[in-house]
């Protein structure tokens, strides 16, 4: 099975991390992934200024990836998270960079193209 690392890079701006979940599709020439909760047991996720890594296991090649999705699920309180950028390493060895470099308010979803 295909497997994706992502990085996500999150700003340095005064509370801009987030406790919220934080949730990853990614869309591809030839399908779409399952959403994927971006979360390592028993560490802080999305603090100010970190770059946090997640592997992202999907069942069959996606192609050529198009876009992929954000979205941000309240964990205690309503929680904005400033979001720089997220880099996707394919199976094959290539680095996709999808920019943001904006504040995530609200229970919605984001859509980032290749920059």
């Amino acid at each position: 099975m295909p497997s994706y690392t992502v990085t996500v890079a999150t700003g340095t701006q005064w509370f801009a991390g987030t406790d919220d979940y934080v949730y990853l599709t990614l869309q591809g020439t030839d399908g779409c992934s399952e959403r994927h909760l971006l979360d390592k047991p028993f560490y802080n996720d999305f603090e100010r200024g970190a770059v946090d890594s997640y592997d992202v296991t999907v069942e069959e090649d996606l192609g050529e990836i198009q876009l992929i999705k954000i979205e941000k699920r309240k964990y205690w309180y309503q929680d904005d998270w400033y979001l720089k950028h997220i880099t996707v390493k394919t199976p094959v060895g290539d680095y996709l960079e999808f920019p943001c470099y904006r504040w995530i308010t609200d229970e919605k979803e984001v859509v980032l193209r290749d920059g």
